[in-house]
C-alpha cells in the first residue's frame, strides 16, 4: 500500500515512524518546508511540494496532519480520488466544508478515520466495558480535566508561532485539547446542551488558553470539561459518578479505579470497595498511535469500520465551537441532533 503524509510536524512524523515500524515503506511526503523540526529524520524519503503532483502518484491513503485550518485543502481532493484518510483532530477549524468532504468520500468509497487516539487507550476501553455492564449504575455526573503548559509542548519552536497558539491555524484550548469532548461522547453518549466560559488568562495569546465547559447529556447526566494551556505539572483525568458507584481514570499512569457500591452491600469488598486496572506491561503513549495505525490499515483493507468516524470528528468540533459561541454570546447552546 502507498501512503502520502501531508504535514511533517510532530504528529506527522510520529505516523511516519509508526508506518515504518509496521512494515510499510512505500511512503511519499507532501512538504511545504515550513516544519520547525530538523529534516534529518526525513532524509532519503521522496517528497512533492505540489499537492496535485503528490496525489497523481495514486496513494492508497493520505495522512492529513497539516495545520487544522488547512486540513480540508488536502482531505477533499484526496477523498475525491478515493484515497482513504487518517484525518488528524480536530477535523477542521470550522464546520464549513465538512459536509462536502463526507459527500465526496461516500461517492468515491474513501474511508475516513479521525485521529482521536484515546479510543485505543486500554483503560478507557475498559471504562466503556464497565459502563455498558452497568458497573456504576445510571450516570449522574461527569468531570474531565486536561491542562498542559503550552510552552513545553514543542520546546524546539516558539510556542506562540505553533498551530495551538494561532487563530489562523485553528488553535486555542477548546479545539487543540478537544480529546475529552470526543471521548466523553464515546463513554457517556450525546450532548444535549452546553455553556462555557473561556479566557486568555496566562500566556498572552490571541486565542483562549483556558476553557470551562458545562455539559448536559441526552441521558440526563450533567458534567464539565476543564481545558487549559497553563498547568504545571500537566494533569489529565476523568471522574464518572453513577447511582451505584464511581469510575476514576488518570492519564498520568493510565490507571482506572472503580468503586462498586454493590461490593459493600453484598459483603464482597476486601479493599474499600475499589477495584484497580492498569494498562498492560509495556504500554506507553505511542502504543495508542501504533494501535490506531494498525486499525487504519485494517480499515483500508476492508476488514474493519473506523472506530472514530467523520461524524464523531464533526461532533467533537461542534462541541468546541459551541463552547466558543457560548462564551461570546453569554448563552447556553442547544445542540441539534443533525449537524
Amino acid at each position: 500500500m502507498k501512503f502520502l503524509i501531508a504535514g511533517l510536524g510532530s504528529i506527522g512524523r510520529r505516523h511516519l515512524r509508526n508506518l515504518k515500524a509496521l512494515g510499510e515503506s512505500d511512503i511519499l511526503l507532501f512538504r511545504t518546508h515550513r516544519a520547525t523540526l530538523s529534516d534529518d529524520e526525513l532524509a532519503g524519503i521522496p517528497f512533492e511540494t505540489d499537492l496535485q503532483h503528490a496525489l497523481a502518484s495514486k496513494p492508497d491513503a493520505v495522512i492529513v496532519a497539516n495545520p487544522t485550518s488547512i486540513h480540508l485543502d488536502v482531505a477533499i481532493p484526496a477523498a475525491k480520488l478515493g484515497c482513504h484518510l487518517l484525518l488528524e483532530k480536530p477535523v477542521s477549524d470550522s464546520l464549513a466544508g465538512l459536509d462536502d468532504l463526507a459527500t465526496v468520500a461516500r461517492k468515491s468509497g474513501s474511508h475516513i478515520l479521525v485521529g482521536f487516539q484515546f479510543h485505543f487507550h486500554p483503560t478507557l476501553q475498559k471504562t466503556v466495558e464497565l459502563l455498558q455492564a452497568g458497573a456504576i449504575g445510571r450516570l449522574l455526573s461527569i468531570r474531565a480535566q486536561w491542562g498542559e503548559y503550552l510552552p513545553g509542548w514543542h520546546p524546539w519552536e516558539d510556542y506562540k508561532q505553533g498551530y495551538a497558539a494561532r487563530a489562523d491555524l485553528g488553535g486555542g484550548a477548546a479545539r487543540s485539547l478537544t480529546h475529552p469532548l470526543d471521548y466523553l461522547r464515546w463513554l457517556c453518549g450525546d450532548v444535549q446542551s452546553l455553556w462555557a466560559f473561556t479566557g486568555n488568562l496566562g500566556l498572552g495569546l490571541p486565542v483562549e488558553d483556558t476553557a470551562e465547559i458545562g455539559l448536559r447529556f441526552v441521558n440526563g447526566a450533567i458534567g464539565s470539561v476543564q481545558l487549559n494551556y497553563n498547568q504545571r505539572p500537566a494533569a489529565h483525568h476523568l471522574e464518572l459518578i453513577g447511582t451505584e458507584g464511581t469510575l476514576r481514570w488518570d492519564n498520568t499512569d493510565g490507571s482506572l479505579h472503580v468503586f462498586r457500591a454493590s461490593s459493600i452491600a453484598q459483603g464482597q469488598d476486601h479493599g474499600g470497595g475499589w477495584e484497580h486496572f492498569l494498562p498492560p506491561a509495556g504500554f506507553d503513549r505511542n502504543t495508542m498511535f501504533l494501535d490506531e495505525m494498525r486499525h487504519f490499515l485494517s480499515v483500508m483493507r476492508g476488514e474493519a469500520e473506523p472506530v472514530c468516524t467523520m461524524e464523531d470528528g464533526k461532533w467533537a468540533l461542534r462541541l468546541a465551537l459551541a463552547a466558543l459561541e457560548s462564551d461570546q454570546t453569554g448563552r447556553k447552546i442547544i445542540l441539534e441532533k443533525g449537524i
